[in-house]
């Protein structure tokens, strides 16, 4: 599919970069940034405080690309994560198999469950399909 004559293979990929010297994940396109998601260092953890893109980059899934890759590098480094921003709390609440990021004990005050068997409690108690 093409627009204008442009092919989707002619567009680069977006790239989700860390920029530590601005405590931020950045998501490029086109060689501009077009949002960022702030994090600061906790001790041994990152705790993520805003997540923003560029109005004119809007509609186009780049929130969650970059929530992904954000959270993809603190799990590429062995860092946990406290998910204060909304929007990379909602991504993982989207996502679950980024809730082992969030340190269990501190998974209640993002209103996550705590382990596994409570974010599948409600599989537990029903009876056996027959």
């Amino acid at each position: 599919m093409s627009t204008l004559g442009v092919t989707n293979a002619d567009r680069p990929e977006p790239r989700v970069v860390d920029n530590p010297r601005a405590s931020r994940f950045e998501i490029v396109v086109d060689g501009e940034t077009a949002g960022f998601a702030v994090y600061k260092p906790a001790g041994t953890k990152l705790a993520f405080t805003h997540t923003e893109i560029d109005p004119r980059f809007e509609g186009r899934g780049l929130g969650s690309i970059l929530a992904r890759g954000a959270l993809d590098a603190a799990r590429a480094a062995g860092k946990p994560v406290l998910p204060f921003c909304p929007f990379i709390r909602g991504y993982i609440q989207r996502h679950p198999d980024y809730l082992d990021l969030v340190p269990p004990d501190q998974r209640a005050r993002f209103g996550f469950p705590a382990d596994e068997l409570e974010r599948h409690s409600g599989e537990r108690d029903q009876p056996p399909a027959s």
